[in-house]
């Protein structure tokens, strides 16, 4: 009696499939040796599995296939390769001594694939470009400046970055008007703006040095009421008039308003109006190792509200990739992400 033979894929007795070798192969028409076409790295990944599970049926439950395609790949695979890679029997999967040999070299193909593939994602997320960051005062040479840009520039190499002096008067106009992408500036900030908070410090009066309070005992601490008298450096028509007032504690704590002196347009200003004795100031902390002047004193106020720094932008630019690179580096370093690279 003349048995007609089953398909291959057929035969799913425990997951497997019969032997199939180079004759098997030609019966069915796969070209040996080499086939017309280079393997894909899908059906190596597809190889290798199999040769982890030897056992057709695991290997297509873990690659969510159904054993038939999954066979059918492995005799594509071994057609373009020109050899079998796999000995089938109705019980068992082994590796033919080629598929043991090959089975390293595939590994390789795929991992390999997998880093270019990573490098291709990597680099495709890299944003390119002109940043430009605007600044007040200090703020450009402070740390955690230093700290981001320095991460910006690790992760996106490709952007070039233009540190640009603002004045009192124009650091929200900037913004606005999109003479720069953020800026990093000091609050209080109109709520238009949006925000990452740097650091928080101190704020301290900058007063001549000749003024009488900078004689008084290291214990006996500067106070607002101290300073009740003082006339305070003002700022030019253009500079939120809210911003100001909240730098210059207007009004004091009793209720007094605070007497203005003349106008300064940037720090170099207002120094110079302090240095000459004509008003006080007051300024964040770190103002004392960025602002060494001659004939200007800084001492800490007990009272005196503290001073935070911030990375400002305007909410319609944050899809800027330059704007959304520089925001998720500041994330990252505010949020202690960044170690000590």
């Amino acid at each position: 009696m003349h048995l007609r033979p089953h398909p291959i894929d057929s035969l799913c007795c425990m997951g497997d499939v019969p032997i199939e070798g180079e004759s098997a192969a030609k019966t069915r028409g796969l070209e040996f040796p080499g086939g017309d076409r280079d393997p894909s790295t899908h059906q190596l990944r597809l190889f290798l599995t199999v040769a982890q599970e030897l056992h057709f049926g695991r290997a297509a439950a873990r690659l969510f296939m159904t054993q038939p395609a999954l066979s059918k790949q492995m005799r594509l695979l071994e057609g373009k390769l020109g050899v079998a890679l796999l000995d089938r029997t109705s019980r068992s999967v082994a590796l033919t001594p080629a598929g043991r040999a090959l089975a390293s070299e595939a590994r390789e193909v795929v991992e390999a694939m997998a880093r270019l593939r990573s490098h291709a994602i990597e680099h495709s997320r890299q944003a390119h470009g002109r940043l430009v960051l605007g600044f007040i005062a200090g703020e450009a040479a402070m740390p955690y400046t230093h700290t981001i840009l320095t991460e910006l520039h690790r992760r996106q190499p490709r952007i070039t970055v233009e540190l640009r002096a603002l004045t009192f008067g124009n650091q929200v106009e900037a913004l606005a008007n999109g003479e720069v992408h953020a800026a990093l500036l000091r609050f209080p900030l109109p709520r238009t703006l949006r925000t990452i908070r740097l650091v928080t410090e101190p704020r301290v009066a900058c007063l001549p040095a000749v003024d009488g309070l900078t004689a008084l005992p290291a214990e006996r601490p500067v106070t607002l009421a101290d300073l009740a008298n003082h006339l305070v450096v003002d700022m030019p028509e253009q500079a939120p008039r809210d911003w100001w007032d909240d730098w210059a504690v207007n009004p004091r704590p009793d209720g007094a308003p605070v007497r203005f002196g003349p106008v300064a347009a940037d720090i170099e200003g207002l120094l110079h109006i302090v240095a000459r004795g004509q008003a006080i100031s007051f300024l964040p902390a770190s103002a004392r190792s960025l602002y060494p002047r001659p004939g200007v004193t800084y001492l800490d106020v007990a009272d005196a509200p503290q001073s935070t720094a911030a990375l400002a932008w305007m909410p319609m630019d944050r899809d800027r990739p330059v704007l959304s690179a520089l925001l998720e580096t500041a994330r990252a370093v505010t949020a202690g992400a960044v170690g000590s690279r």
